[in-house]
């Protein structure tokens, strides 16, 4: 079996397959458009639509990213089927997700331009230690809500729960998940009105885009903060700015926007207590051969793939 592997990312495959590495920038070299399964990481959108038109033997796509929207939109015959990456990156996304948690609770943000102005700032010091700001500075005692917990939100809510947070979820459907109580999408507005941190993990779909808009960062109490590792497409991000400039949000870190790079002369940039990293929470796909070994195995067999996101 023939499998198509991105240059992006070194992978060690077993069992009987012709791997073949291809450059992710250029297009696949005619000898090798019989392939029947494409591994991509880091592939551009346009590259996908391409390469969906020039494998008529392709039997998978093997996402390695947590989410497989780029590869679902892409344009793939129906028959080809199309896993994604989950569990690849539960531990670097949730290392990553915790660093922005801190660094708002924190306001690293604040103390990092304090220092560069070479000052001490005597301020931040007195509203951390003021009666009833408890939550804000620390995640002892704070009310994190996760919205999409699935298998990273399962690695992150025991380290909160370690660091003194009271942790819980917003998913489909309510239920126990990793010993962690998760609410219904339908009681959102009860559980957003004492959350002192709001952290979305969710995937770009039809139903979760724009969901982070006015209403919602309108049912947060007053000063909480918003962090967003999941999608851009999930935000109104007219609607994140306009809660930081009013002050309804505390501070938000995002990892993820709309559009991406983000241009320099975007709004998001100078919004007030807002601290953006550039799409690098994952980035590190952990046990991605493994991953690949499994579906091709299970591809040869006929049997149920993992991850498998259409079938």
């Amino acid at each position: 079996m023939k499998i198509l592997i991105p240059d992006t990312i070194d992978l060690h495959l077993s069992g009987d397959v012709d791997a073949v590495v291809y450059d992710i920038e250029r297009e696949i070299p005619e000898e090798h458009r019989d392939a029947e399964v494409l591994v991509v990481w880091h592939n551009s959108g346009a590259w996908l639509e391409q390469a969906a038109r020039m494998l008529p033997r392709l039997r998978l796509v093997q996402a390695l990213a947590s989410g497989a929207d780029v590869v679902l939109r892409s344009g793939f015959a129906p028959e080809v089927r199309i896993c994604s990456g989950r569990s690849l990156h539960d531990g670097p996304v949730a290392e990553h997700t915790l660093a922005l948690i801190l660094a708002v609770v924190r306001r690293l943000d604040r103390l990092r331009d304090a220092q560069l102005d070479h000052r001490w700032d005597e301020e931040f010091n007195e509203a951390q230690s003021a009666t009833g700001t408890r939550a804000q500075f620390t995640l002892s005692g704070a009310r994190v809500t996760i919205w999409g917990f699935g298998s990273i939100a399962a690695t992150l809510a025991p380290v909160l729960r370690a660091l003194g947070a009271e942790v819980r979820g917003i998913a489909r459907s309510a239920g126990e998940r990793a010993g962690f109580e998760v609410h219904a999408d339908a009681d959102a507005d009860a559980v957003l009105a004492d959350t002192d941190i709001l952290v979305s993990l969710l995937p770009a779909t039809p139903d979760t885009a724009d969901l982070f808009d006015s209403a919602v960062f309108g049912a947060l109490q007053p000063g909480a903060a918003f962090v967003n590792v999941g999608r851009g497409a999930t935000v109104d991000e007219g609607a994140l700015i306009d809660a930081l400039s009013s002050g309804r949000l505390r501070a938000a870190a995002i990892d993820v926007a709309k559009a991406e790079p983000l241009p320099a002369d975007d709004a998001l940039w100078d919004a007030p207590n807002l601290q953006i990293t550039p799409h690098v929470a994952g980035n590190r796909p952990i046990g991605a051969s493994a991953l690949i070994d499994d579906n091709v195995s299970h591809l040869a067999a006929d049997r149920e793939l993992v991850n498998q996101v259409r079938p």
